[in-house]
């Protein structure tokens, strides 16, 4: 039985069919995963790991890899304060000391009903706002403690559902371009790709010189 729920099952399906090799759909596999559960549980790195021909093992050193992969529970929303030099000069770490103090966490923490999560960040692209602030990956643009303050308590009554929401999902809605090669013609290109390059392959060793000695 997948891991996966049947929907997302079906879409980690389709993505597996956009790579010539299954490994490639590794870190989008990752993030259907996340957005299932908020984080990487060990099933779906296992599930993943099968999916696409590796160990767990390289799931999860890959996962430990990139900043928006969580291999540990988090919460509901994740805050990231930029401490970076931009963001530094103008108050960032201020800002994350009254965040930590509000929140109840230092920064790495997650509050004891699981719905904060407070990280201190690297540059987040958002200088000119600075002290850059975002939730769940997107920007709020709360660069003072007031504007925090708001934030949260916007957050803590659903006020802002339909611009952050809970944290794993990147995108709500559903790609519908891309690829819209048949399947079947895809099948059938890297099928002749795949004999072309074992023919190569084949004439490569037929014209390589013998290498037994003269009598």
């Amino acid at each position: 039985m997948s891991y996966f729920t049947p929907d997302r099952r079906a879409q980690a399906e389709e993505l597996l069919s956009l790579y010539p090799k299954a490994r490639s759909a590794l870190v989008p596999l990752c993030h259907l995963a996340q957005e299932q559960d908020g984080w990487l549980r060990p099933e779906a790195m296992e599930e993943i790991a099968g999916l696409v021909g590796v160990t767990p093992a390289e799931v999860r050193g890959t996962a430990t890899f990139y900043d928006m992969l969580h291999t540990e529970p988090v919460g509901t929303y994740l805050i990231a304060i930029c401490t970076n030099i931009a963001c530094l000069l103008d108050g960032a770490q201020e800002l994350l000391e009254h965040a930590e103090e509000l929140l109840g966490v230092r920064a790495g923490g997650t509050t004891e009903d699981g719905r904060f999560s407070l990280e201190e960040a690297e540059c987040l692209a958002d200088c000119d706002h600075a002290p850059c602030v975002q939730v769940n990956h997107r920007f709020v643009r709360a660069q003072t403690p007031e504007a925090f303050d708001q934030l949260v308590d916007d957050l803590v009554a659903g006020r802002v559902q339909e611009t952050i929401p809970p944290h794993g999902t990147l995108c709500r809605v559903r790609r519908d371009g891309g690829l819209r090669v048949d399947r079947q013609q895809i099948a059938a290109e890297r099928a002749a790709a795949r004999a072309a390059k074992a023919s190569r392959a084949a004439a490569a060793d037929e014209a390589k010189p013998s290498s037994g000695g003269s009598s």
